[in-house]
């Protein structure tokens, strides 16, 4: 399976791109500022995108996907996130005042997005990959989620504090990535607490219950943090390597 990073930003700034990550050619998961960095023929290929959360850098190019796309497309993009998630978007974004309803043009018969509800814990198949709905711990209803490659399983935990319930999932199967957020240096450590995101010395308390031998790569760091996050998550105690990833970058899982 091959894992493009469009964005991996906690914020914008020159360079930065919000997160989304594309897997294969037509799995997008999360939706942030990076897909505008698609071609238009890369961009008509997506036919499914899994969303963690209702945050606006997480969701930002689904309504302009959708516009950019659906004179090019036979079928909708189907859109998978907890039931609330789908709520919000509707409510706050395909309204009418924010956004036209894709959900509902240019026809209700053949709208150029779907809705698909789905819970923590639930298992799916989506463009030939099983999917797995992880849970988070975040300041909306928000999850992660796990995708089995060839070589193992990529999983990202979208935004989320100290999230315990993620570990012992993860210790029963092979992870050949992990994806995990750190917005925040230790510096900042009672605002990550309070908006529900990881700082270095949190990082460290999570990965513990990881084996040191899984890749660890950090995403959703705030543009004038990185510096600061860079250094600290370098003195991990907990054995584990941390790679920030970068917008542009392309593994293979």
């Amino acid at each position: 399976m091959k894992v493009r990073v469009l964005g991996c930003s906690g914020a914008i700034a020159a360079g930065c791109r919000t997160t989304s990550f594309l897997l294969d050619d037509d799995l997008l998961v999360d939706a942030g500022t990076g897909v505008g960095d698609l071609t238009l023929d890369e961009l008509a290929c997506i036919d499914h995108i899994v969303v963690s959360h209702s945050h606006l850098d997480h969701i930002v190019s689904i309504p302009l996907l959708a516009d950019a796309v659906m004179k090019r497309r036979s079928a909708p993009i189907t859109v998978y996130a907890l039931q609330q998630t789908l709520d919000a978007l509707r409510k706050h974004v395909l309204n009418g005042v924010i956004w036209p309803d894709f959900t509902r043009l240019p026809s209700v018969e053949h709208p150029a997005l779907k809705f698909e509800a789905v819970s923590v814990g639930q298992q799916l198949e989506i463009a030939g990959k099983r999917v797995e709905v992880l849970p988070a711990e975040h300041t909306v209803p928000a999850v992660g989620y796990a995708v089995q490659g060839s070589a193992g399983w990529w999983v990202y935990t979208g935004d989320t504090g100290p999230n315990p319930a993620l570990w012992p999932l993860l210790a029963t199967r092979p992870v050949a990535m992990l994806v995990i957020e750190t917005a925040f240096s230790d510096s900042e450590q009672e605002l990550a607490r309070i908006s529900k995101h990881l700082s270095p010395s949190t990082l460290e308390s999570e990965l513990a219950g990881l084996r040191q031998d899984v890749p660890v790569y950090i995403t959703h760091t705030k543009p004038g943090e990185m510096d600061c996050i860079s250094e600290q998550t370098r003195a991990l105690a907990s054995g584990h390597q941390a790679t920030h990833l970068e917008a542009g970058q392309h593994y293979e899982v």
